[in-house]
């Protein structure tokens, strides 16, 4: 064992006191980590007197609890067609009238939420599931593992991503399923850079050369110490792409490539809406509508989480 090993196993732990972190060797020291429990309550509280962050957070909650609770909600059944009913206007048995087949429109924005958002939600698990992996080990390790998946990146990069993913999904065939791997396909890419570069500072960090001078394997490094003071920016990152990732799959949707009819899907609604655009121009802007509240209530709610996790940014109270 050389000098310098022996050097750094005897000094690591008092560089981690003079850091302000635990006594033990390798001990995490993230740079978005809390410095206290008042003190990130004083934060919170900032942010909710925020009204961006408020309204975003009021909107993401209402769609989502009623994404949730749809099946147990007094609607009508978002499929059954009732021709005697069609197009009917807003009334107190249908809030929002009916479309062309006499479905209930409401109902199947209600019902529309819940498919739009587990589809995003599907997407975002498995397009950050491989970003994480291909980012974190391509940073982490170096060399020609990182010289590859940097390549890969790149040429993925050179393609739109939407352009891509409408490839992707016509090659796999029409279904809700399919549009959610075509989007995870593609949507990975650019994360899968910025995590890289997330990573390669994180493993030049005190804490990091600690647990490998205390012999800690690089599994356990990646596990333990670099994923957990990363995760502050990937929850930002995750946040703010939620709306794009409803953009895209209401748009794949719409182009007759996702959800098939008769599911209540908002990209498929606005399809089916198209034809009576003049006639019922309600029918399309009402999924629309939808579409736009959710891409907006992420966003507002994304941009208050960066605002709380960011250690560059300093709000009032915090």
């Amino acid at each position: 064992m050389t000098s310098d090993t022996e050097h750094a196993r005897q000094t690591a732990p008092t560089e981690a006191r003079r850091n302000g972190g635990p006594s033990n060797v390798g001990a995490r020291n993230p740079a978005w980590a809390t410095t206290g429990g008042p003190r990130r309550r004083r934060q919170w509280n900032a942010l909710l007197r925020e009204p961006g962050t408020a309204l975003g957070l009021l909107l993401v909650m209402s769609l989502l609890l009623a994404g949730l609770l749809a099946p147990w909600l007094p609607l009508d059944d978002p499929t059954e067609i009732n021709l005697p009913e069609r197009l009917l206007s807003p009334s107190p048995e249908h809030l929002l009238g009916t479309d062309h087949l006499g479905r209930d429109t409401f109902s199947r924005i209600i019902h529309g939420a819940r498919m739009t958002l587990l589809a995003a939600a599907a997407t975002l698990i498995l397009s950050m599931t491989i970003a994480l992996t291909v980012g974190i080990l391509s940073g982490y390790h170096g060399g020609w593992p990182d010289t590859a998946m940097t390549g890969v990146v790149d040429l993925l990069l050179a393609f739109p991503p939407l352009i891509l993913a409408l490839a992707l999904a016509g090659a796999l065939g029409p279904g809700l399923f399919n549009v959610m791997l075509a989007a995870s396909a593609v949507w990975w890419v650019g994360h899968a850079r910025i995590i890289r570069g997330i990573t390669l500072g994180a493993r030049r960090m005190e804490y990091v050369t600690a647990a490998r001078a205390s012999g800690a394997g690089n599994l356990r490094i990646i596990l333990r110490h670099i994923a957990p003071n990363i995760l502050g920016p990937i929850i930002v990152i995750a946040s703010l792409d939620v709306g794009w990732i409803i953009l895209g799959i209401a748009g794949l949707n719409f182009l007759g490539l996702g959800a098939q009819p008769p599911t209540p899907e908002w990209g498929a609604m606005l399809n089916s809406a198209r034809p009576h655009l003049q006639t019922a121009p309600r029918l399309p802007l009402l999924p629309g509508a939808a579409i736009f509240v959710a891409v907006l209530g992420f966003n507002l709610l994304g941009d208050g989480l960066r605002d709380l996790l960011d250690p560059r940014i300093r709000r009032p109270g915090s």
